[in-house]
């Protein structure tokens, strides 16, 4: 029979105790500074221009980006005083089908125009130049 010859193991060192961070300082409303916030400034500033690449990597070639039109009131750049309520042709293009006038974040009409458009396409809705509504 052969023995076994039992060596004994490494005895593993005591590990040094690792020096123990400071605890942050704490505000009165029990939150860690400099913590919690949006940050304002001072934060990590990218270098270079605009990303050129998005969420799914790099932008195919031959892809331009879109760059919307900024939106110019007609009534601004035709430079009129007055929007005639009797022109229903003019303000049928700013009545959806069903009679809803629309906003101005679509037609891009200025807001002193959009008032008097309001006004002009009641006035005419009055005296059945436009529909109020049409059936369902």
């Amino acid at each position: 029979m052969t023995e076994e010859i039992k060596q004994p193991a490494p005895e593993a060192k005591p590990a040094e105790p690792a020096a123990r961070p400071e605890a942050p300082a704490r505000s009165p409303g029990g939150a860690p500074r400099g913590e919690g916030g949006p940050r304002r400034e001072g934060g990590p500033r990218r270098e270079g221009g605009p990303r050129r690449e998005g969420p799914g990597g790099p932008r195919p070639r031959g892809k331009r980006p879109f760059y919307r039109k900024k939106k110019v009131c007609r009534f601004c750049s035709d430079r009129s005083d007055y929007i005639d309520y009797k022109r229903a042709d003019v303000l049928q293009s700013f009545v959806q089908e069903r009679g809803k006038i629309l906003p101005r974040r679509i037609t891009g009409t200025c807001s002193r125009h959009q008032r008097w458009l309001g006004e002009a396409i009641k006035r005419a809705r009055n005296i059945a130049l436009l529909p109020f509504g049409t059936e369902l």
